[in-house]
């Protein structure tokens, strides 16, 4: 295959499994009796509800907003703070970014029942680099979770540069976020190769700024794109089952 200069990564389903459940009634006891500590009391059915329908108002009304902005089609992306703290205000409670930061991280403790990197995840970022490459990471989430996350894993100080979606207000496949990031690092798209296990976010994103993609599938690459709505979208290299030794082996001929 071809060889490039920059090796672009998504990051959860491409490096990192992880299984997160936000609907477990547990989460929502466990968040109901931290929210109650500073004095945001709820029911658990009641801050799910809460929860839900201001994500779903903060996504709808920045949709808006875009698509009066930008002509063409945006993914916008929300911060999750201003969810969180807004939990506390709706109660009459004035949080600090402290506690919100704390009550987010609560929150994902509480609904991620595993997170692991992928077998040879960390090896590969390092090949790369040794073999003169620059690697990024272009991922849809949230600083506030991903960060944390990213440095208990041992992977954040092997990027080059790393670009998350709540940081700048728009996600995948928006090309915004793919132009952003070229354009903070310098970076030319037919010397740039995205690698995602999401036909839609990463390799369609990819296509749209004229770069070129690999695909890889995993568990996380969601079973609606198995049918024929992504049947048009087509990565410029491809693997179907999850192996990032073979990975390797493909990118490092």
């Amino acid at each position: 295959m071809k060889e490039y200069r920059n090796y672009i990564f998504d990051l959860y389903g491409t490096l990192v499994d992880i299984d997160a459940d936000e609907t477990d009634r547990r989460l929502w006891e466990h968040m109901c009796r931290f929210y109650g500590y500073y004095g945001a009391l709820y029911e658990a059915d009641e801050l799910r509800r809460a929860y839900l329908l201001s994500v779903q108002d903060k996504n709808d009304q920045l949709k808006k907003e875009y698509e009066v902005k930008y002509r063409h089609e945006s993914h916008p992306e929300i911060l999750y703070e201003e969810v969180f703290g807004g939990l506390y205000t709706d109660k009459g409670i004035v949080p600090d970014q402290q506690l919100v930061l704390h009550t987010a991280q609560m929150f994902r403790a509480c609904s991620v029942k595993e997170i692991r990197l992928y077998a040879h995840a960390k090896e590969l970022l390092e090949a790369l680099k040794a073999a003169g490459k620059k690697v990024y990471l272009l991922s849809n989430a949230q600083r506030i979770f991903t960060e944390y996350e990213m440095r208990c894993l041992g992977i954040w100080d092997l990027f080059d540069g790393i670009q998350i979606s709540s940081d700048h207000g728009c996600k995948k496949p928006d090309e915004r976020f793919f132009r952003i990031l070229l354009e903070r690092f310098s970076l030319k798209p037919e010397e740039s190769l995205m690698i995602g296990n999401n036909m839609y976010d990463d390799i369609a994103g990819a296509s749209r700024v004229g770069m070129e993609s690999f695909y890889i599938h995993s568990a996380l690459s969601p079973r609606e794109q198995e049918d024929s709505t992504s049947q048009d979208i087509r990565a410029d290299y491809m693997m179907t089952r999850m192996n990032l030794r073979q990975l390797q082996s493909r990118l490092l001929i």
